[in-house]
């Protein structure tokens, strides 16, 4: 199922989609410093996310314009944290597709699939300087929380957000 808007399609991320995919989030990170160790852009499944999230209690979804990946955003359940947090996940944009509403719209789209999964708390980290982006987590009900959650191997991560579902 996708969802569309005039200007965009929402939809599960298939095989094809993981080198855009890669592109954007390798494209978007550096904007923000988010380069060195202890950022998701060096994560092994950056390559190969379609696999990455074909899982139980997981899902991908791409944003596409005109066939076009622009950016996307998924959910897992929280590497080393219990059973119930599910954690939102690389959701990236590239500059054509920001303040086009794409990034509530997937994050409606997520926090949905988080719920269908039985998650009952969704965790996020992100790094000071994503400030629209934040603007989007305390939109949609997320709250700042002091310290990190789990062991996603984000260490260069500096704000962390947590949402009771």
């Amino acid at each position: 199922m996708s969802d569309t808007t005039a200007a965009f399609e929402i939809r599960p991320i298939e095989a094809r989609d993981d080198a855009a995919v890669a592109a954007v989030i390798r494209s978007v990170m550096p904007e923000f410093g988010a380069i060195g160790e202890g950022f998701a852009i060096n994560d092994p499944e950056v390559d190969w996310m379609s696999r990455a999230y074909d899982v139980p209690r997981a899902a991908y979804f791409v944003v596409e314009s005109d066939g076009v990946v622009l950016g996307g955003g998924g959910i897992a359940q929280l590497e080393r944290g219990d059973g119930d947090t599910c954690e939102l996940r690389k959701m990236y944009f590239l500059p054509g597709l920001r303040g086009l509403g794409a990034g509530s719209a997937l994050m409606e789209r997520c926090l949905a699939s988080a719920r269908a999964f039985g998650y009952r708390r969704c965790y996020l980290e992100t790094l000071r300087g994503m400030d629209s982006a934040m603007k989007l987590y305390e939109r949609s009900g997320f709250h700042r929380i002091g310290a990190p959650r789990g062991q996603t191997g984000h260490g260069g991560c500096n704000t962390f957000y947590l949402l009771e579902l």
